[in-house]
């Protein structure tokens, strides 16, 4: 029995744990990679926890397993790499553990053109997958503002906000970084395939389990806890008492992360989470993009210097015209009074403003309603229609 380099043994493990398990990971903390797997293999005075890594080993073939994932293209990323980020070191702190789970990832499989390592601060964006519409257009206004300010938006890729999160700030033409419970080529819901695919192709796609790994109910709390440690803070929009959401936002407060919620209605259910948290000073309360940014400190600090900035096309919009292209919903259209009513301008001028938008091809008009177009006018990069997607 020959040991594998540390790299190689870091991918066979990933293959047979579980994301966040804290025996694993102390194994892999106290002894190293190679050593673990050489005591797997050896199957020598092993305990309850390493014999049910020892029955996963099988036939898993590290170099195969790499040779696969570059085929899909993905990449596997481990602790000590050039593109590891040092905020996920926290997560070896031993505070750093909740409901079972704990540690520092063996290692990331990353799909995408954007390094980890290198992107902007983030903002983690989730809530419930049971989401309103009040909530959905929270969360994407939210994450358009933060990704105009220059930050990441980063969240679960699951139904309800997590997919708005993504979709505001893809159309704020931003960075936005989608965490998976399951392998980095796969959709889940499959109905974000094409949502996941253009993520993957301008942003990152990022998972602790390798290429063909399902999505299993488990592994959505370890995803989790990922999600919390590579952000700055963590905003949540809508959860109910029970909201798997949560244990994101507690993940914030075991690192230190600036902890976020939206309000919702006093009556809804799906805020009750929330409301909950911020009774208790668990959470700082926010009502929009300028909220955020002000308690993450992105104000000057870490992002794009707006006064060198190349001049864009919507700055040279009228201030008003400005002020309905930006209450124009991400979502579903909406008629010219509820688009009044958000951008704090009166119908009359709206009504013109749409009709100017339309004709600079910035919003179109459709049978529900006013949208926004599916390019950006005047050479800007497209910014494709992906909110229809799973709808």
């Amino acid at each position: 029995m020959s040991t594998l380099p540390d790299r190689l043994a870091r991918v066979v493990l990933s293959r047979i744990g579980e994301p966040g398990d804290p025996r694993l990971c102390g194994l892999v903390r106290d002894l190293g990679p190679a050593a673990v797997l050489d005591g797997l293999l050896a199957q020598h005075a092993l305990d309850d926890a390493q014999r049910d890594l020892a029955q996963r080993l099988g036939s898993v073939d590290p170099v195969l397993e790499l040779e696969r994932a570059e085929r899909l293209g993905v990449r596997f990323v481990a602790p000590g790499d050039a593109e590891w980020p040092a905020t996920l070191d926290d997560l070896a702190r031993p505070e750093a553990h909740q409901s079972g789970l704990g540690g520092l990832p063996v290692g990331l499989w990353l799909r995408g053109p954007r390094r980890l390592d290198a992107l902007a601060p983030m903002v983690a964006v989730v809530g419930s997958r049971s989401a309103t519409t009040y909530g959905e257009r929270v969360a994407a206004d939210l994450s358009a503002s933060v990704a105009r300010a220059g930050m990441v938006v980063i969240s679960g890729a699951a139904a309800g906000i997590d997919q708005a999160a993504h979709r505001g700030a893809l159309a704020a033409g931003g960075t936005t970084v989608a965490v998976l419970a399951c392998g980095p080529e796969r959709a889940y819901p499959t109905a974000h395939r094409a949502l996941l695919d253009h993520i993957g192709a301008t942003g990152l796609v990022v998972s602790e389990v390798p290429p063909g790994s399902a999505p299993l109910r488990s592994r959505f709390l370890g995803r989790n806890r990922l999600i919390a440690a590579l952000s700055t803070g963590t905003v949540v929009v809508e959860a109910a008492l029970r909201s798997g959401a949560l244990s994101s936002s507690r993940w914030a407060v075991l690192l230190n992360r600036v902890v976020m919620g939206v309000p919702g209605p006093v009556t809804s259910v799906t805020s009750q989470g929330v409301h909950e948290q911020v009774r208790k000073g668990a959470m700082h309360l926010v009502t929009d993009g300028a909220d955020v940014l002000e308690l993450v400190g992105a104000a000057g600090e870490h992002l794009v210097d707006v006064r060198r900035a190349p001049t864009r096309p919507r700055d040279r919009l009228d201030v008003r015209d400005r002020r309905v292209l930006d209450a124009v919903p991400v979502g579903r259209p909406a008629g010219a009074d509820s688009i009044a009513v958000a951008a704090g301008v009166a119908l009359q001028h709206v009504q013109g403003a749409l009709e100017r938008l339309a004709s600079s091809g910035w919003v179109r008009r459709t049978e529900s309603g006013w949208r926004l177009a599916r390019d950006e006018p005047h050479g800007q990069d497209p910014v494709p229609d992906l909110r229809s997607v799973g709808e």
